[in-house]
């Protein structure tokens, strides 16, 4: 039986991502007939119609669709392969790291600190959606994704998920909000609040405090992002729902204080990666170092 043709497979793949054979032909310098005969040739190993034509544009067969899917990994394996070998005996080494947009900052910075700064690595970052993010996971486009909860796996996305800490959630204000009340349950039927929008696993476990004391809060603002949200707090306009990681900058100023903590209330850290060949060593290292610390950047009680 004769080896599959890479070149045809590779040429089936990028007129399957661009959905246009005289796009595809163009971008590869080939003739559309030239193309074509690439793909039967590809269509006649396997047995199977890889596309349809719907008008001007080529819809992929469910055949096709399963060959894109193996095609995808088959070159994205190859690109992790050139890109390991590349680094090998390099002096400067790439660490790529996604992070969910909303994700405090301070806590991406204590993540990587034992990496910021060293003059053989290059930290690259990138902010996006879990769907984007977890994409670009599975493509190997980054080594692995900072986010607040674990994701789903299965036989399709072999994601792991390493739990990195687990902040307690607190009330923080300015000082002069801080002092117009004197406990939780008076403050919250009192004082404006920040929140996270409803989505938010803190958002729910705030929801579920404020109904289990008989509290209706006066909502200032929602947020889907700590940053946004610890600038409000800043600018006194109500008390903040906020893992303290969160403005431990502005309470080590007094800018801030921490009024109270939301008992049973926390956010969970997690780094994403995917099972790879050749994961990042610096990757492996700083996870160790997390997880050898965790806890420690607020300590429960």
């Amino acid at each position: 039986m004769a080896n599959l043709n890479y070149n045809h497979l590779r040429y089936f793949w990028a007129v399957a991502h661009d959905g246009n054979l005289t796009r595809t032909a163009e971008r590869l310098n080939l003739s559309q007939s030239a193309l074509s005969v690439q793909i039967r040739k590809l269509e006649e190993r396997l047995g199977h119609a890889l596309f349809e034509r719907r008008g001007r544009q080529l819809q992929l067969t469910e055949a096709g669709r399963i060959a894109l899917d193996h095609a995808d990994a088959i070159f994205a394996t190859g690109e992790e392969l050139l890109g390991t070998l590349r680094q090998t005996g390099a002096t400067r080494k790439a660490l790529r790291i996604g992070a969910l947009a909303t994700l405090s900052r301070n806590f991406q910075i204590d993540f990587l600190r034992p990496v910021l700064g060293r003059a053989d690595v290059e930290v690259i970052l990138r902010s996006g959606s879990p769907a984007e993010l977890l994409a670009a996971l599975e493509a190997l486009n980054v080594d692995a994704v900072l986010i607040n909860r674990p994701a789903a796996r299965d036989a399709v996305t072999p994601f792991i998920s390493y739990r990195l800490a687990e902040q307690r959630v607190s009330l923080v204000g300015t000082p002069a909000r801080a002092a117009q009340g004197s406990t939780l349950a008076q403050l919250l039927a009192s004082q404006p609040v920040i929140l996270p929008t409803p989505e938010s696993g803190v958002r729910a476990g705030f929801d579920a405090l404020a109904d289990r004391m008989g509290v209706r809060p006066q909502i200032a603002a929602e947020a889907d992002d700590m940053a946004m949200m610890r600038l409000l707090a800043r600018e006194g306009i109500g008390l903040a729902v906020l893992p303290r990681i969160v403005v431990k900058d502005e309470l080590e100023s007094g800018m801030l204080v921490e009024i109270d903590r939301l008992p049973g209330i926390s956010e969970t850290f997690y780094a994403v990666t995917i099972e790879r060949r050749f994961p990042n060593p610096l990757l492996r290292e700083l996870i160790r170092l997390q997880e050898g610390r965790a806890g420690t950047l607020e300590p429960s009680e």
